[in-house]
């Protein structure tokens, strides 16, 4: 793998999306060799600027998320978080509807749930369920003709926010229903959120007891019985996480992933990794190099 970004690269949405909102109905079978090669450019690793959602109806695909490969299949949908670094390994007979919003235009309770759901993996989606996101799907792809609607914007916006709540409704059915959510649970949640939003500086338990106003050993008895590992091993995790996708899909050097991971002391950040990983930082870049 020949690296050239600085940074993650980051799949931005063209100009002519209708600001902020995409929704489109894709048949590989149909594309031309322009579109194609198209597509397998954008779908090197990278980063969108949106939420993104997939509802895979006919043919294969092999995804990677986070260095996790998933095969879907017809009838499935995934969400894709703009902090997740992804691309697409092989298509095959591929016919999916997509749909991306940013978060100027995405609902703010779905966006907090969104939030609390992050990291999924595809859902299989029961037959009826499918239909009806599908038949969203083509209504929300017959507003995004009507152009010259003076509230074309509007149309799109509720459609799409309409999809999105579908598809939280069909994770959050698979997850623990909220009546049944123990305090534990519900403290996790939160902490998971806070974590995700400041784990490059706050790197200690007691920065996220003071946050939820609870004493650091009830905040590592609430994760550990939910989840099974400690606060730190948490926090640990998400900077590692953070640091592969750096190390992999970027050309900056340990110092520097260090430096934006918080980690002024290099020689630590360096411990830590090969603590949480078994290798060093470098051997892990070097080991993922075609």
């Amino acid at each position: 793998m020949s690296k050239k970004n600085k940074s993650i690269p980051i799949n931005r949405m063209t100009e002519d999306a209708h600001t902020g909102i995409v929704i489109e109905r894709l048949n590989f079978n149909d594309l031309s060799t322009e579109e194609k090669a198209s597509f397998e450019e954008e779908n090197q690793a990278h980063r969108h600027d949106r939420h993104s959602f997939f509802l895979l109806e006919e043919g294969t695909v092999a995804i990677e998320i986070d260095f996790e490969k998933y095969i879907i299949k017809p009838s499935s949908v995934i969400y894709i978080h703009p902090n997740q670094v992804h691309h697409t390994v092989t298509t095959e007979n591929v016919t999916v509807s997509c749909w991306a919003i940013n978060n100027e235009n995405l609902n703010a309770e779905y966006l907090k749930l969104l939030e609390e759901i992050t990291p999924v993996k595809p859902l299989a989606l029961e037959k009826e369920i499918f239909s009806v996101i599908s038949e969203a799907v083509s209504l929300g792809l017959q507003f995004s003709e009507l152009k010259s609607d003076k509230l074309y914007h509007s149309l799109l916006k509720d459609s799409c926010n309409a999809l999105v709540a579908l598809v939280i409704s069909q994770y959050l059915k698979n997850a623990s229903s909220t009546d049944k959510i123990s305090r534990f649970e519900v403290i996790t949640k939160t902490f998971r959120t806070l974590l995700e939003k400041n784990y490059t500086t706050l790197k200690r338990p007691a920065d996220y007891s003071k946050k939820l106003n609870i004493s650091t050993p009830y905040l590592n008895e609430c994760i550990k019985n939910a989840t099974g590992f400690s606060v730190s091993h948490h926090i640990q995790e998400r900077v590692v996480l953070e640091a592969k996708r750096l190390l992999y899909h970027s050309d900056k050097s340990v110092k520097e992933i260090a430096s934006v991971l918080g980690y002024d002391d290099y020689a630590y950040f360096s411990r830590l990794f090969t603590k949480i990983t078994g290798m060093s930082a470098l051997v892990f870049r070097n080991k993922n190099l075609d």
